[in-house]
């Protein structure tokens, strides 16, 4: 009954102010040829009206946020961010992050990558970049056919966005491509590769990789870059790297650079110096991880007994709420949001 009379009082505009304010939220099927079946969308924007509350990415380990379902967009034409999300993650997984930006005025458009999203992470399917790609492509192009979404668009500020795998996908749709003929040598460099860990898991023959590893994906209606500890960052190619003229955010998590873009040899690729137009954000203490969302009190005992890896578990000294806002508020002055 609460929950009840929560929804008809917001639907009718009895709420506290930051309620008011909570972005749209809603999901669409894309039609993508590449796809045997229909590819699953969601969005965010600003709200012109209250609808009903409705979280978002709550579950037993990740606290969700609040969204309305459905409202109106808010009059004018605002950027636009393409979302991919990392490996083993979803649509719903960083909607902490995705929420924050349309509170600021942003629309942001992301997809579930079939083949690595959450319960269909196959590490075989992961490496195939090009689909990732064209997963975000398919859904701008449908998103823009719809009168109501393309007139809330502004089409000069289309930004891509990733974290981890993620990351690389929106590298990849502002140019950047990797070399495969580069990466059994990554990998046999002697130091822990996380990334390749995970791929010989799967049997990934790393010196035959599928075409689409190192195929072009760039999506020339994308004006800008951002990428949260992007992964493959180290056998990107250097024709690539000086070719991509967008401006670029990279952002690191921590010092030990997992997936870092800022230094050369076994800790970094050096990406950020390499790029013509990149701005090199570090945020610590943290790890890769803190990227995900808030943890729930029975989190680490759930995944404990699971036996999985420590997802909600920070370093010394990191807040994971902070690190979060401090994300926010580098994706948020890169894009020049409110």
């Amino acid at each position: 009954m609460k929950h009840v009379l929560t929804a008809a009082l917001l639907a009718l505009g009895g709420v506290a102010q930051a309620q008011d304010q909570l972005p749209g939220h809603d999901r669409m099927d894309v039609t993508a040829a590449h796809r045997a079946r229909p590819l699953e969308a969601s969005f965010y924007y600003p709200a012109a009206n209250p609808t009903y509350v409705t979280r978002i990415g709550d579950n037993a380990i990740f606290k969700g946020v609040p969204v309305f379902m459905g409202p109106r967009f808010a009059e004018g034409r605002r950027p636009l961010v393409l979302f991919s999300h990392g490996s083993g993650g979803n649509m719903d997984g960083m909607a902490w992050l995705l929420s924050g930006l349309a509170e600021r005025g942003a629309v942001v458009l992301a997809v579930n990558h079939p083949g690595s999203t959450s319960g269909d992470s196959s590490p075989r399917r992961s490496v195939r970049l090009d689909e990732r790609a064209r997963d975000l492509t398919a859904a701008l192009d449908q998103f823009l056919s719809e009168p109501e979404f393309a007139a809330a668009v502004d089409p000069d500020r289309i930004y891509t966005l990733g974290f981890s795998l993620g990351g690389a996908t929106a590298l990849g749709l502002a140019g950047l491509r990797f070399d495969a003929g580069a990466y059994a040598p990554y990998c046999e460099g002697g130091a822990a590769r996380t990334d390749c860990a995970f791929f010989d898991k799967g049997g990934v023959d790393f010196r035959n990789l599928p075409a689409g590893f190192s195929a072009d994906t760039r999506d020339p209606r994308v004006t800008a870059a951002m990428a949260i500890d992007p992964a493959f960052t180290f056998v990107a190619t250097e024709s690539s790297v000086e070719k991509l003229t967008l401006p670029t955010l990279l952002i690191n998590l921590g010092k030990e650079r997992r997936l870092g873009a800022s230094d050369m040899g076994p800790d970094g690729s050096d990406l950020a110096a390499r790029l013509p137009q990149a701005e090199y954000v570090e945020i610590a203490p943290a790890i890769h991880f803190t990227a995900l969302p808030e943890c729930t009190p029975i989190a680490s005992e759930i995944l404990k007994d699971e036996g999985e890896d420590p997802i909600c578990t920070d370093p010394e000294g990191a807040h994971r709420g902070e690190v979060h806002a401090r994300i926010l508020s580098a994706v948020a002055d890169f894009m020049a949001l409110e």
